[in-house]
């Protein structure tokens, strides 16, 4: 298991300025691929500018009731459900081995927090230039998050996700580097985002939850 293995022997617990641990080598060759070529609309080309939330266009609030839909944001957003499998045998590989027994064991001991009953639910992100997130707790019904970069684009290691203290001041920025990751559990005081930064070409990840609200893609 390519993402167990990196959890247990290439992941390292930071304290600062919250609980979280970074991790290398997750993701198989075939996923990544999936990341690179999967058809993620560019929102300048539809009139819209990013607006620091990952909704874009008011889908946001809706989607983090756990509606399904997600509102209009949807169609700027690849979420991968068993509609869109065929697309990504290699990610939905990926995603069976986060709903298995043995590794959402170990991501519960880690974070301390129960994942027995959870849902996972794994996001495709391309961002491009314009992008920026702002500092944002993330919803206590996500037991579980994170992201894993795919930096094949040759892009600042810069671009990656920046973690604030209680004051809202930026205090470190996780590398993107290919291949890597970080996850956290959410909590108060777990401030992250994104401030704008230059984007050449495009920002790919995935964005890996646990989360409580139902998805395709049940724990087993």
């Amino acid at each position: 298991m390519t993402f167990l293995n990196s959890i247990l022997k290439k992941s390292k617990k930071h304290q600062f300025p919250f609980d979280h641990w970074e991790y290398n080598n997750a993701l198989s060759e075939g996923a990544i691929s999936e990341i690179i070529n999967a058809d993620i609309p560019d929102v300048s080309e539809h009139n819209l500018s990013y607006d620091g939330t990952r909704a874009i266009d008011g889908g946001a609030a809706e989607f983090r009731e756990g509606i399904a839909s997600g509102g209009k944001a949807i169609k700027f957003r690849c979420f991968i459900t068993k509609e869109n499998a065929p697309q990504f045998p290699n990610l939905v590989k990926f995603i069976s081995e986060l709903q298995s027994k043995e590794i959402y064991q170990v991501l519960s001991k880690m974070i301390n927090k129960d994942l027995s009953k959870s849902y996972v639910r794994v996001e495709v992100i391309c961002d491009r230039e314009g992008f920026w997130l702002k500092p944002h707790c993330d919803i206590k019904e996500k037991l579980m998050s994170g992201l894993i970069f795919v930096n094949n684009a040759n892009e600042s290691e810069d671009l990656g996700t920046d973690f604030y203290n209680e004051k809202l001041e930026k205090v470190k920025t996780v590398p993107y580097k290919h291949n890597y990751g970080y996850l956290f559990t959410s909590g108060p005081n777990t401030w992250h985002g994104m401030e704008k930064k230059k984007i050449i070409k495009e920002r790919r990840c995935i964005q890996v939850n646990y989360v409580t609200f139902k998805t395709d893609w049940k724990v087993e």
